[in-house]
């Protein structure tokens, strides 16, 4: 069994499938362009994948962060923390807002006549990979008959998850990030897989997270379980909503929290961003 489990958002189980065209094409479904992954020494080529294999015993563990926008369940699954979103507002997406920080992923906005009213803050991790699954991928490849530029596949070289450094490095984003939501009044999603929110409840201290999550916490953790489907496909669905506040993701930490910005600023920077390309359409 090959340990990439999807290429370009397809199982590779579904051995059916035009692979030839799959990687000339490089398109990833969930972007609806080419797949931004590419190589350092050949920027014209993307990698492509979306799910590796990996652990005892062996499962799929998502390390691009745009797989978990399948369907655009995540931006749905936000929806409720809109408490003053009404009807007959349009939805948006927002990408890439600077706050103090850094900047959010995403921004699920309500917008009425061309006015955000409210907004919900969405960041997304998936875990970094230790080595390169570069042989792997060429590996896959090989066995199902595509020409390759290379002989990866022949590499020795392995692949791991970054577990500690993936799970710190989003905590402290999120501790740098919250109080400015918190301070506002808004929410912060972080939108993780199963496997993550698992292993970094064991790392850290998660003892006084909401389970399931509090409407009026500021910050949320939405967890997704990525499963087998009867066509060899694979889909994401919600597993577990956790919830605490600011002084909450401090304590995970053992720090104090910081860093605010007022809302008006968030509201300037989301206000030049919105415009009909933005607009939430649910697949």
């Amino acid at each position: 069994m090959s340990k990439i489990v999807e290429l370009f958002g397809i199982s590779t189980e579904r051995k059916e499938e035009n692979w030839s065209r799959i990687v000339r094409e490089q398109l990833c479904p969930f972007l609806g362009r080419k797949c931004y992954k590419v190589r350092k020494s050949d920027p014209n080529t993307s990698i492509g994948t979306c799910t590796v294999l990996y652990g005892k015993p062996a499962a799929p563990i998502l390390i691009c962060p745009t797989r978990l926008t399948e369907r655009r369940q995540v931006f749905t699954d936000a929806l409720h923390l809109l408490t003053t979103h009404q009807p007959g507002n349009e939805l948006h997406i927002v990408s890439e807002v600077p706050i103090p920080g850094g900047s959010v992923d995403y921004f699920l906005v309500s917008v009425s006549d061309g006015k955000v009213k409210d907004f919900v803050g969405i960041e997304i991790q998936t875990l970094d990979t230790t080595g390169t699954v570069w042989p792997e991928r060429q590996r896959f490849l090989s066995e199902i008959g595509i020409p390759r530029p290379d002989d990866a596949e022949n590499s020795d070289k392995p692949y791991g998850m970054n577990w500690k450094m993936t799970a710190k490095t989003i905590l402290v984003q999120m501790h740098h990030k919250i109080n400015t939501f918190e301070h506002v009044n808004k929410k912060l999603v972080l939108v993780v897989q199963d496997r993550l929110l698992e292993y970094m409840a064991k790392k850290f201290n998660f003892a006084h997270l909401k389970n399931p999550a509090v409407l009026g916490d500021s910050m949320h953790f939405h967890s997704y379980r990525i499963t087998r489907q009867h066509d060899g496909s694979f889909k994401l669905a919600l597993q577990s909503r956790l919830s605490t506040d600011a002084d909450g993701i401090a304590t995970c930490l053992g720090l104090q929290a910081e860093a605010r910005l007022e809302l008006n600023q968030i509201l300037e920077a989301l206000q030049a961003k919105i415009s009909p390309a933005t607009r939430f359409m649910p697949v």
